[in-house]
Formats: C-alpha cells, sequence, structure tokens
C-alpha cells in the first residue's frame, strides 16, 4: 500500500544546535536559500537564516545565524564585503552576468590599461549605483528579478553605496573560440578582455552593477563571469567550512558546532564588558551608564555571555547606553 513510510524508516532528527553563526563556503549552483534549507537539517531547528543573499552563480563567505542568533543577522547583513571577482569586458547581458542573454558584443581589444584604470576610478569611491534588475529589490512589493523575468520594464533607482577598493589584479585577452576562458567566446563574437578584481563594498552594493558600468563607460559592455566573497564583516574565508565540512562534524560529534553569540559579536562590534548589576539591568531591558562607543556596541556579562546591543544616547541630562537588542533576558 502507499502512503508514508513507518516514522523508524525516518532519518532520526539531528540534536539542536546551540544559538550562534556559523560561517557557510557557500558552492556555486546553490541559492542562499538552499543553503539555509541545508543548514536546518543539520542545526535540527527551522530558525535559521542568512546574512545576505548570494546569486547561485557566486561562491564564498555567507553567514547562517541559528536560533538567537538570527537576531543579529540584521547587523551583519550590514558591514562591508570583499568580492574577488572576473568581469568581461566586450558584451553586455541581460542579467549583468554569464548567466543572462548577450544583448550587445563589441570588440575590447582595444581597451588599454589607461582607459581601464580611468574607467575603475570613476567607479570607486562614493558612488550612486543603479541596482541590477535581476536584483532582489522589491518594486511595489515584489522583486525586481521575478519582474523582469515576466517580462516587465523594470526601472530602479540610483542609490548610494561605497565602493572602497577597487583593484585590478589581471587583464587577459579573450579571442572567440578559446578554451583556456570560461565561458569560452562564440567563434562569432569579437575579441574580449577578461579583468580580474578585487573589490570592497559597502552593504547594498552588487558587483555584477559595477561591471556592467565600467563595461558601458569603456563603451564595450561588461558582466561578470566569477564572483567569490571571502569576507562579509569580521567573517572570512579563514573561518568559513564547506557544507560537507559541516555535515561531517556534525556526524562527528552529533551536533553541529556554532560560533557562539558572545563571540560573534565581538567579530563585528566593540565590546562592554558589563558589571553584574549592569548584565542584570540591561536583561530586563534598563538603561545603563553610556559605553561612550558611537554606533552599536556588545554588551558582555562577566561570565563571557551576550547580553544586549546597546547604543548611546542621552536622556535627561545624562548620557546613557539603551539595549537595543536583548539576548539573555531576565
Amino acid at each position: 500500500m502507499g502512503g508514508r513510510p513507518p516514522a523508524t524508516d525516518r532519518p532520526a532528527r539531528r540534536p539542536v544546535a546551540p544559538d550562534g553563526l556559523v560561517v557557510v563556503d557557500k558552492p556555486g549552483g546553490w541559492t542562499s536559500h538552499d543553503v539555509v534549507g541545508r543548514g536546518r537539517r543539520l542545526a535540527g531547528t527551522r530558525k535559521v537564516g542568512h546574512a545576505g543573499t548570494l546569486d547561485p552563480m557566486a561562491t564564498g563567505v555567507l553567514v547562517l545565524g541559528v536560533g538567537r542568533a538570527t537576531k543579529l543577522l540584521t547587523y551583519v547583513v550590514g558591514a562591508d564585503k570583499d568580492y574577488d571577482a572576473t568581469i568581461r569586458l566586450g558584451a553586455a547581458t541581460t542579467t549583468d552576468d554569464a548567466e543572462g542573454e548577450v544583448v550587445a558584443r563589441a570588440d575590447a581589444s582595444g581597451v588599454g590599461r589607461a582607459d581601464l584604470d580611468r574607467a575603475i576610478a570613476d567607479l570607486t569611491g562614493e558612488i550612486l549605483q543603479v541596482p541590477s534588475t535581476v536584483s532582489a529589490i522589491k518594486v511595489d512589493g515584489k522583486r525586481a528579478y521575478a519582474r523582469a523575468r515576466a517580462g516587465e520594464d523594470v526601472a530602479l533607482a540610483a542609490r548610494p553605496v561605497v565602493v572602497s577598493r577597487f583593484e585590478v589584479l589581471d587583464v587577459r585577452p579573450v579571442r572567440p573560440g578559446e578554451a583556456a576562458h570560461e565561458p569560452v567566446l562564440p567563434d562569432d563574437a569579437s575579441p574580449a578582455l577578461d579583468v580580474d578584481v578585487a573589490v570592497t563594498v559597502s552593504s547594498g552594493t552588487y558587483v555584477r552593477a559595477l561591471a556592467r558600468d565600467l563595461g558601458a563607460a569603456l563603451g564595450v559592455g561588461g558582466h561578470l563571469t566569477a564572483l567569490r566573497r571571502t569576507r562579509v564583516g569580521g567573517y572570512g574565508l579563514d573561518v568559513a567550512s564547506t557544507l560537507e565540512e559541516l555535515e561531517a562534524q556534525a556526524d562527528r560529534d552529533g551536533v553541529l558546532a556554532t560560533l557562539p553569540l558572545a563571540a560573534a559579536a565581538r567579530a563585528t562590534f566593540p565590546v562592554r564588558d558589563l558589571t553584574p548589576q549592569e548584565a542584570t539591568a540591561l536583561s530586563y531591558g534598563q538603561w545603563i551608564p553610556a559605553t561612550g562607543t558611537p554606533g552599536t556596541t556588545a554588551a558582555v556579562s562577566p561570565e563571557g555571555e551576550l547580553v544586549a546591543l546597546v547604543e548611546d544616547t542621552r536622556r535627561g541630562g545624562a548620557d546613557l547606553a539603551k539595549p537595543v537588542l536583548v539576548l539573555a533576558p531576565a
């Protein structure tokens, strides 16, 4: 007879992982949602989220939050990020990357290094950037990429971003039919240039859009052919694990290991070491004396537990630190 198998035939539920962060080295071909799904199975809980979407073609650092650590992800998302990328000059695509359809080609063999450096300088610093039309930005409640795929014209407003580093690592000519360069140019295509770059950008910056705008500035079109995120805030590839490594660790130890809340916070925020009295007050949502540090500060108890995130403000003529997120409630 049909129906579900007996409960004894189902895989045993994994023990729930401790609250904390998991830094994943995302493989190519996976969506960020795919990685969250695998993370939920490994962590034994559905309370898993991610900080900052990576496109399926991209690889590298994807920060997952487990349990109470999902509340920290909003702050991790806002951190600056490092990427290694390859930009192909000589073709523009519908998605600003290699997964889209080519809409225009031009001979890029005449692009000199001086022209390239000038165009990159114009895209460095505080700039206004129009996001890619296939981005996850919502337009009237619907994702831009969904509207674009439905054939709608998508017009996104330019937004201020900061590109604090845009460094050329290598420039390679690409000729039609050459198998040494991926993706291979069609035989009837014009010569192209592959430019390997390293960039550091603020939250909300689209590296695909940098590739598009670089190609447009040089008059030859451009798109991404490779993208690897090497850092999100205080979390780099040096602390990232592949999904296979995480699975092996969880199988070996019986539970998925996470970066504890306090350690995770130390990688993102300045730290305020609390007195026992301050830790108790914060756990009740009360205000404490100011930290003297601008922005958000992690408040850690004498036992090393992350109690809250606090921000300095002024109230009643006094400088105080107010809790903006309490992680260890009374």
